[in-house]
């Protein structure tokens, strides 16, 4: 991963001292006081945001460890856990959650009965949804040009030109050519897109509308995100988190860089049209008693894409349509991703804009603690200036409880949402609001935990391991290779 996202000088922060409170100052604090969510309320503003920990069946069914996951977060007894990114479609996509399907029902059904009773009913439960387009490994050369290139006269015309007319006597000469030219020379022969399915493997794109089912997004996924959400409530949890943030397919409709002509791309009330279409689709499927909010992005941090002043006009129009809460990150887009190896698929963390989405302790002179709330509060502030109240989610480096008062009270976001502190320490909730912040485990801001990510190994916090004295050290789960523990050590007060 990128150490600067600007590429300014890089520096090496230290964990700023925390400040904890007593448990008398935790029960007058903001941080700890209820909050309305739509047609829900949250006991506290405290958020545990979606995370994949590579915990589900390869058929996308909850498992013993997906339980075991997200009941350790329960029992720090945040205000809202959201479930992974779960997928919509009925389509094998590895280990990572499905709601897809009706079959899929009776494990999400136990995920929210284990989240209520670890939590004793204090915490709400939401599932984010998510949509995705296909993606493949980054091919070997021979294997690209022989079986993937779709080869055209173009190709033919500029192999015959450059090496002659026997290098293009037929179409097996023009790929075996091809295969022989250094990537300098193909970034002349090919398209800059035949050159990235190349270099970094093929993946899909909104704006494909020579693609049949690119084409009829539009059609498709209100009522797919509609279906999933029905099972959500049906399975129990309190709402629904639409996922239009990152590098998947809502947040790509929603980009600067969505060029369709097809009424749903190009103007920024196009970009938004399907958003909103998806949103309305699930609000008409679900009660009025469940949540329905969205996650998207800041700032996408990519050349041509969208900034803040996008992302302000996101939230208004999101607000106005009666979102129930909107969580703001950044980044985290395959445009600038790094190439992958041959036999991996891009991961679009490992960028500039994956920099700023995760920011670690190597990071330029502004450093990675609460660097991402401006974003957040430069959303809030439309959204109230258009005199909408819609809670907005702040996250980003956020790591102690003084940090995480001071931006709740400065107005610049009304819920504070912590993935890699909570990873690190999911009693740590708990640990302040009872008086005991000094002894919360703080997360390192290393990314270890984004690199078993990037893998797709079962993500884990290095300093899970480092209490060797564990009472439960020899039970607990491990990951496959046996080298991890799959839970933190237990907290015992005192």
């Amino acid at each position: 991963m990128a150490a600067a996202g600007d590429g300014s000088r890089v520096v090496r922060h230290e964990l700023p001292a925390p400040r904890w409170p007593t448990a008398a100052e935790a029960a007058a604090s903001k941080l700890f006081s209820p909050v309305g969510l739509g047609p829900i309320t949250a006991t506290s503003r405290t958020w545990v945001p979606a995370m994949v920990p590579w915990r589900a069946s390869d058929e996308g069914f909850v498992t013993d460890n997906v339980l075991d996951w997200y009941g350790c977060f329960a029992a720090g007894r945040p205000g809202v856990l959201v479930v992974e990114a779960t997928g919509i479609r009925d389509i094998p996509s590895g280990p990572l959650l499905r709601v897809s399907h009706d079959r899929f029902l009776p494990g999400l059904r136990r995920l929210v009965e284990t989240v209520r009773e670890r939590s004793g009913g204090q915490t709400r439960l939401l599932l984010q949804i998510i949509d995705f387009l296909a993606i493949r490994r980054r091919p070997e050369k021979d294997k690209f040009f022989a079986r993937f290139l779709n080869l055209t006269d173009q190709h033919r015309q500029q192999v015959a030109t450059r090496f002659g007319a026997a290098a293009a006597a037929d179409d097996a000469s023009v790929r075996a050519q091809l295969a022989a030219c250094d990537d300098d020379t193909l970034r002349d022969l090919l398209t800059p897109r035949e050159f990235r399915d190349y270099a970094f493997g093929y993946r899909e794109e909104v704006g494909d509308l020579h693609l049949p089912q690119i084409r009829e997004l539009p059609k498709v996924l209100p009522g797919l995100f509609a279906a999933a959400a029905a099972r959500a409530e049906a399975a129990g949890f309190d709402g629904v988190e639409l996922h239009y943030a990152h590098a998947y397919t809502m947040a790509s409709f929603l980009s600067a860089t969505n060029h369709r002509d097809d009424g749903y791309g190009g103007s920024l009330p196009a970009r938004q049209r399907l958003p909103l279409e998806v949103f309305a689709a699930v609000r008409e499927r679900v009660g009025s008693g469940f949540c329905v909010g969205a996650r998207f992005l800041g700032d996408e941090v990519i050349a041509g894409g969208s900034r803040i002043e996008h992302a302000c006009a996101h939230g208004v129009a999101f607000a106005q349509a009666g979102f129930d809460f909107l969580s703001i990150s950044k980044g985290g887009k395959f445009d600038d991703a790094k190439q992958p190896h041959v036999g991996e698929a891009a991961y679009p963390y490992t960028g500039p804009s994956g920099h700023e989405c995760m920011p670690t302790v190597r990071s330029d002179e502004r450093g990675p603690f609460g660097r991402n709330i401006p974003l957040a509060a430069a959303v809030r502030r439309a959204v109230r200036g258009a005199g909408c109240d819609t809670p907005v989610v702040a996250a980003g480096g956020i790591c102690d409880f003084a940090q995480a008062e001071a931006i709740l009270q400065a107005g610049d976001a009304d819920v504070i949402a912590a993935a890699r502190q909570s990873l690190a320490d999911p009693d740590w909730w708990q640990k302040m609001r009872s008086g005991h912040g000094a002894e919360v485990r703080r997360c390192k801001f290393t990314n270890y935990c984004e690199g078993l990510d990037q893998k797709h190994k079962e993500v884990t916090c290095q300093l899970w391991d480092r209490d060797f004295a564990a009472a439960d050290a020899d039970a607990v789960p491990r990951s496959r290779d046996g080298k991890r523990r799959l839970l933190p050590p237990p907290w015992r007060s005192g």
